[in-house]
């Protein structure tokens, strides 16, 4: 009988069923967890549990050369790039590898690399890491040592790099996406990876065309929708680097008219708690230094009062104001 490459609607329920046994499996072990150890404890180890619960739920099907309930459910079956044999244990350790243990490393260093970055003592954290014991506490540790060698200006300048490359994990995610839906091939990033495809074992007939052209114009609307993304991104971080220009533009402006002795607390700006130098407004009305806001809007876009979100550029700068 012959075989025929796999197409995006089998594909698409073969994951969701994987998915579907993964997260029962994973809310039995989140409830005999709490269950032994508590809420405390539960929280501190619920994304190894899941990773855990994932590890024993692909060890128990693909590692042992079985299907996976989801492929089981829709008749596919994975090959290597000959499209002639199952993939080898090698290559389905590294697909399980890829698949799971990857976007926990990830999530974890980047996670663990922003709060040392955004720490105001990282010499206090060497003591925590050493009480409280958790899988990637060595880890933890040579990122605890090599924030420490950071001066206070280069880890200020490395956080919008953290938070650009989570954003870009999460916008290549979405990129893969597109791509399956045009191309019908590879689902998953991991299985890219690994190199590892799908056949389909029975119902081996030809694909309607009309399915197969609503999938790729619903790739080529996601990879429109993607782009438009990016290019308000690029805006963005456009008119951040502006705003940072015309920080260091005005910052070496003369001091503002000393008002009188006798000024009021409203003539202070909240972040430096000093008299307002500069007086600089927000779109939500509220007056700070111009320094002090604009390196504010550095790290965030938003008020530092009421929380009201803007873009740096709508910071308008009042002169002579007393």
């Amino acid at each position: 009988m012959p075989l025929v490459p796999a197409n995006q609607p089998q594909l698409i329920r073969s994951c969701q069923k994987d998915e579907y046994y993964q997260n029962n499996l994973t809310n039995n072990a989140n409830e005999l967890f709490l269950t032994f150890a508590g809420s405390r404890r539960w929280l501190q180890w619920r994304k190894e549990i899941e990773l855990l619960s994932d590890l024993t739920y692909y060890v128990l099907t693909t590692l042992s050369g079985y299907q996976t309930l989801g492929e089981e459910y829709v008749s596919i079956i994975q090959v290597d790039p000959s499209k002639r044999r199952i993939p080898s244990r090698k290559r389905r350790t590294a697909l399980i590898f890829c698949h799971t243990f990857v976007p926990y490393l990830l999530e974890k260093v980047l996670i663990c690399v922003e709060n040392e970055l955004e720490a105001e003592a990282p010499q206090n954290t060497q003591r925590e890491t050493s009480r409280t014991w958790n899988p990637l506490s060595h880890v933890r540790f040579w990122i605890q040592r090599a924030v420490r060698m950071l001066t206070e200006p280069q880890r200020k300048a490395l956080i919008p790099v953290v938070f650009a490359v989570q954003q870009g994990i999460t916008l290549l995610y979405r990129l893969h996406v597109a791509l399956f839906y045009i191309s019908g091939a590879f689902y998953h990033i991991g299985k890219r990876a690994a190199d590892v495809s799908y056949l389909r074992v029975r119902n081996a007939t030809e694909d309607d065309p009309r399915i197969l052209n609503s999938y790729r114009l619903l790739g080529a609307l996601s990879l429109l929708q993607l782009g438009i993304t990016l290019t308000l991104q690029f805006n963005n971080l456009r008119q951040r680097q502006r705003a940072r220009q015309e920080w260091k533009q005005h910052r070496n402006l003369l001091p503002s008219p000393q008002v009188s002795q006798s000024s009021s607390r409203s003539s202070r700006c909240i972040l430096c708690l000093e008299e307002r130098r500069h007086s600089t407004c927000t779109p939500c009305g509220h007056l700070f230094c111009w320094e002090c806001i604009t390196e504010w809007c550095n790290t965030k876009t938003e008020c530092p009062l009421c929380r009201e979100k803007f873009q740096p550029h709508r910071l308008v700068y009042l002169r002579s104001y007393k």
